[in-house]
């Protein structure tokens, strides 16, 4: 009888440092990725902090995030004189554009290479993933070449088709592995009901594609909203179509740089896409996670 008060009392001590001992993992875990998280935001932090610094603060006081006095006139010089409400109106209307194109494109190409098996299937895949290897560099002399005669190369339109022109490998493929797990009842049902592969695809698939399409659209959105290399040709002859990216050399001169004026418009440039992921971050989630899945 003894014994067993004895074990019955010795459970309950055994199962309180179990845990204890979890729990102190726990806050471990959360205090070490805290620090890796503070570490990897750091740079934003500081590039926020400096665009309210003088650029004698900026060099004399060290890595603080704290200004001594905010100077809230480097968001106006960066606004008005850096010309950057105009390179932001442009980045919004190139990066809506060339969104909307590739997620078209690529949503039709992956549905039909994730739901139908054609002869050269295989080696249509194998092309686009091939293209993953050369660079972007080789290509631009013949997109510069083709945009010029067709008469876009000072023109958002080329920009456009410029930089939704690429393959988008990943994002194709994303959205075959996502189409492909989708049940074939679904298409069996609209083939009963007189649905074609346009009505198929623009009513019953796209739709169940939301996590992917919102995953590839912010893909889409990151690329080009922070692209340079196109952007840069294509405005170069043509300062007013020039985007935030290209925009920042505004505040480099020829004898000094605008360290506060370029870190706002960095910070500026930075805050539409941290709107839109946190937005869409459950999106993103849900079709990196089905994507994998698939």
């Amino acid at each position: 009888m003894t014994a067993l008060t004895t074990n019955r009392t010795h459970v309950p001590r055994s199962g309180r440092g179990l845990r204890d001992r979890r729990r102190v993992g726990w806050w471990l875990t959360a205090v070490l990725l805290l620090a890796v998280a503070f570490v990897w935001v750091y740079p934003f932090l500081w590039m926020a902090s400096a665009s309210l610094k003088s650029s004698a603060e900026i060099f004399g006081g060290g890595l603080g995030l704290i200004p001594e006095s905010f100077q809230w006139e480097n968001y106006a010089r960066a606004w008005e004189d850096g010309n950057f409400k105009v390179y932001l109106l442009n980045t919004v209307i190139v990066t809506v554009a060339t969104v909307v194109i590739v997620v078209v494109r690529c949503a039709l190409a992956g549905y039909v290479l994730g739901r139908y098996r054609f002869p050269g299937s295989r080696l249509v895949i194998g092309i686009l993933v091939a293209t993953l290897f050369v660079p972007t560099g080789y290509t631009i002399i013949p997109i510069v070449k083709l945009s010029l005669e067709l008469g876009l190369l000072d023109q958002h339109g080329g920009m456009i088709l410029a930089l939704a022109g690429g393959s988008n490998v990943a994002s194709i493929l994303i959205y075959a592995g996502y189409f492909r797990g989708l049940p074939n009842e679904l298409e069996e049902a609209a083939i009963v009901d007189g649905a074609g592969f346009v009505r198929t695809f623009a009513r019953i698939m796209l739709p169940l594609s939301m996590p992917v399409t919102a995953t590839v659209a912010i893909l889409t959105f990151l690329f080009t909203w922070n692209a340079f290399f196109l952007p840069l040709v294509f405005s170069f002859s043509n300062p007013a179509l020039r985007t935030v990216s290209v925009g920042m050399q505004a505040f480099v001169g020829e004898n000094s740089t605008d360290w506060p004026g370029m870190a706002a418009a960095g910070v500026i440039s930075m805050v539409p896409i941290v709107a839109l992921y946190a937005f869409m971050q459950r999106y993103f989630v849900e079709g990196i996670a089905g994507a994998v899945k698939s």
